[in-house]
């Protein structure tokens, strides 16, 4: 009756998840598998005969792919310009080295071409590397290479991330926090202060010729004047002995002390007509739209004082654009805040709610993208593929983050849970796939070939590491994540993403794993070439 139920690919699939969890949940001196234990167990199950249908795992890949870029694509071009270089040359030399060390043992141990380029392909776990490795060579032992190479590609690199903080003695946990503080250290937070007008100099004159949040980054949230409180406009004039309250940074209050006068201790409270209020963008139409554009004090008589954004507290600049989520705390009048917040949506099930259309049209743009053949000359051909055409469509759409009434986004909670899903199917079919010729392979082909391909897939990540860690100062997340990238790895990546809550390991990944993709198929085409 069991090996019935096996038959059942559903069956086998939730059986293969549950052990996996189970077995990924055990701990041995504080390191633990976690989801990545689902492929061990899904080996073990293909080697039996159990198979989860290649489609399967092809759906959780798409899903798993789009909701990584999804997420790291605002952060994907901020990172290419700052670590963009660093993590190319990191990537040239892991794949370099992949391919230098194939070619060495190629001479030592006497190989022909098509075993290399195979085995090179395997040893990076990439699809599109055995395409080209096939098509340069015109000869099936590649594919055979690739599937003796192709499991300790997975195995190696998943185990590889999972013991490499161990044996840097790093605490991810501990490194992920250091890592948030540099950047929210970038944004410096915001206070409130309340000043006294003291400098005669700027009695009499409005805020607009004072021109204060240009001169000094401070906002002005509100005013008092003759003991009545208000919220201030461009037209109100600043009169000896008024105090006005302000938010903004340590470096920008300063500056509006020594234009306006002392700061005090009085607190400046709201007229029973005014209060602050925290109002949420979910309104499609004013995505994208910058503060400036919105010109809300003048249209609303209503002062926004800090937006909130990813955990960041961010200043209110004329030329800010408005994100879906975020979170603006504006001052105003109680009637003038009920309109605002019309404008901002202010609707949080509508955040939390997860639009399906996005989702799709992407993939299905990913999907073409990927399709795309690119020739640059007689000898040297790209193309995405499946995996490359989702995640450069995903990055980008996430960075636009709005086209015309299609939000490219989706809540935290919603992109974890396909993440997830998307993970667990895709680990199940790589398992089972691997685990059926197995042994049957080895005992074929012999152990010489699976030793190239340990050797292919083990230096590059030493060379990573040597490199990155102690020569490039890679903090040990972007290192993880440009491993997994630059060995084409999407396991690897799962690996790294249960391992820290930080989003940086897929921002790394998802910056170099397209270059990845690029410098294998030239290599491998080159080696095809010239090593007849």
């Amino acid at each position: 009756m069991f090996e019935t139920l096996l038959q059942s690919s559903y069956f086998a699939l939730f059986l293969i998840i549950a052990l996996g969890f189970m077995l990924g949940r055990i701990q041995i001196k504080g390191l633990s598998l976690d989801v990545s234990a689902v492929i061990f167990v899904a080996l073990l199950f293909g080697h039996f005969g159990v198979i989860i249908p290649k489609e399967l795992g092809n759906f959780g890949l798409v899903l798993f792919i789009f909701t990584i870029g999804i997420q790291a694509g605002p952060g994907f071009f901020d990172s290419f310009r700052s670590k963009g270089k660093t993590l190319i040359l990191l990537t040239l030399l892991i794949v370099g080295s992949a391919s230098l060390t194939g070619l060495i043992l190629k001479y030592v141990v006497g190989i022909e071409t098509p075993d290399l380029v195979g085995l090179i392909a395997g040893g990076l776990t990439s699809t599109p590397g055995l395409a080209v490795a096939i098509d340069s060579t015109h000869s099936s032992a590649a594919s055979i290479a690739y599937g003796i190479a192709y499991p300790f590609g997975v195995i190696g690199v998943i185990l590889f991330i999972k013991l490499l903080p161990k044996l840097l003695r790093l605490d991810l946990v501990a490194e992920a926090k250091a890592l948030e503080a540099r950047r929210k250290s970038k944004f410096p937070p915001l206070h409130t202060a309340t000043f006294c007008i003291s400098n005669v100099n700027i009695c009499g004159k409005s805020l607009a010729q004072l021109q204060l949040r240009s001169m000094t980054g401070a906002v002005v949230s509100r005013i008092k004047h003759d003991d009545k409180t208000s919220i201030p406009t461009a037209e109100t004039i600043l009169y000896e002995g008024d105090m006005i309250k302000a938010v903004g940074n340590n470096k920008s209050l300063e500056q509006l002390a020594i234009l306006v006068g002392e700061r005090v201790d009085n607190d400046l409270p709201f007229g029973r007509t005014q209060e602050l209020q925290s109002l949420l963008v979910t309104n499609k139409n004013i995505i994208n739209k910058s503060l400036g554009y919105l010109n809300l004090q003048s249209t609303f008589s209503c002062t926004v004082t800090r937006i909130r954004r990813s955990g960041i507290d961010l200043p209110p600049e004329p030329d800010l654009l408005l994100k879906f989520g975020d979170k603006i705390m504006v001052a105003g009048e109680k009637e003038d805040l009920k309109e605002l917040s019309q404008v901002f949506g202010n609707d949080e099930k509508r955040l939390s709610d997860t639009d399906f259309f996005p989702i799709a049209a992407g993939i299905v743009l990913g999907v073409l993208v990927g399709k795309l053949n690119l020739s640059f000359s007689d000898s040297f051909s790209f193309s995405p593929g499946l995996t490359g055409g989702i995640l450069i469509v995903a990055l980008v759409l996430s960075a636009i983050g709005k086209t015309g009434p299609i939000i490219w986004s989706m809540s935290g909670s919603a992109n974890q849970l396909l993440r997830q899903i998307g993970l667990l199917l895709f680990l199940a079919e790589v398992g089972t796939s691997a685990g059926v010729n197995l042994v049957s392979t080895f005992q074929e082909s012999g152990w010489t070939l699976f030793g190239i391909g340990f050797a292919i897939t083990l230096v590059p990540m030493i060379v990573a590491v040597v490199f990155g860690y102690f020569i490039f100062k890679i903090n040990i997340l972007d290192l993880i994540g440009t491993i997994a990238g630059g060995m084409t790895s999407t396991p690897g990546l799962a690996a790294a993403d249960s391992m820290s809550d930080s989003s940086a390991p897929s921002v790394a990944y998802a910056t170099v794993y397209p270059i990845a993709m690029v410098f294998l198929i030239l290599f491998i085409q080159l080696i095809a070439i010239w090593c007849v």
